[in-house]
């Protein structure tokens, strides 16, 4: 179980990362700058372990959101520089929260509650179904319209399962 934290905001730069490993993975390894419009920067390492929802290409000026390992280590630089385990692009059509979902598929901070359809597919990050229960697992969830209530329930479109520990 992973302690997911995030920052959302707009992408300022992309550049190659080194890594130093002797060439073998130069241009693998991506460094995206993102400012919240506060003041507040973060710089991701996206490796290609990184799983982008959708698969989506991101460029400066796209509104993303970053998804990191809150007890990860990180170096004491600034602005903060964490390993993005996750992507998200802005989108007004859908919602994605990432986060542990116990047994009653309510999310870790208690925000929302996932009510399963028929219709939700529920898949691998490599895009294979996934056939167990999504219950107590870190879950990508791909959701629309949610209720007000607390926690909000929504019946997600989509869920990717995290199976691999980052």
């Amino acid at each position: 179980m992973t302690n997911f934290y995030s920052f959302h905001g707009t992408v300022t730069m992309i550049s190659d990362f080194a890594t130093g490993q002797n060439g073998t993975s130069e241009g693998c390894y991506k460094l995206i700058s993102v400012e919240n419009g506060l003041g507040e920067s973060v710089n991701f390492v996206v490796s290609p372990s990184t799983y982008f929802v959708d698969h989506a290409v991101v460029a400066a000026g796209d509104r993303v959101t970053g998804y990191y390992d809150g007890d990860a280590p990180v170096p004491l630089i600034y602005p903060p520089q964490y390993r993005a385990l996750v992507m998200v692009k802005e989108s007004p059509y859908q919602n994605v929260k990432v986060d542990y979902f116990n047994s009653q598929l309510v999310s870790r901070d208690g925000r929302l509650k996932l009510n399963l359809s028929p219709f939700t597919q529920i898949l691998l990050t490599n895009g294979q179904p996934f056939t167990k229960s999504p219950a107590n697992r870190d879950l990508i969830v791909v959701y629309g319209p949610a209720t007000k209530s607390i926690p909000a329930q929504t019946n997600p479109y989509r869920i990717i399962v995290l199976c691999s520990s980052f």
